[in-house]
């Protein structure tokens, strides 16, 4: 699987008009935790069904962005965070310790 990186407003509404799931994982660069729950999240990611976009957002280099997903999915910002969409909505956000690449796995299979 591989990171698809939103660097652009655009890419947001993009993602909120495509059917099916989706995955955006908002990261900090300048955080611990925030590169542990990255790490412990690529070594589980194969759990998740291969054809689900992955979207990565670095907010340090993107915080009009990381403003924009919580807006669109109407969500509290948080880092490290990972919201899963499908057709548009939000249905699981999770932060710090709560990510997890099963979970995501489990709702996507439900």
């Amino acid at each position: 699987m591989e990171w698809k990186n939103i660097t652009d407003l655009n890419q947001v509404s993009e993602i909120k008009t495509m059917s099916g799931y989706s995955l955006i994982f908002k990261h900090s660069t300048r955080c611990s935790v925030s590169m542990m729950a990255k790490r412990r999240f690529e070594q589980d990611w194969d759990s998740i069904p291969a054809e689900t976009p992955l979207y990565f957002l670095d907010l340090i280099s993107h915080r009009a962005i990381s403003a924009q997903i919580a807006e669109t999915f109407q969500v509290s910002h948080e880092s490290p965070q990972i919201l899963l969409i499908k057709d548009g909505n939000c249905v699981l956000d999770a932060s710090h310790s709560d990510i997890s690449a099963d979970e995501v796995a489990e709702a996507i299979n439900n």
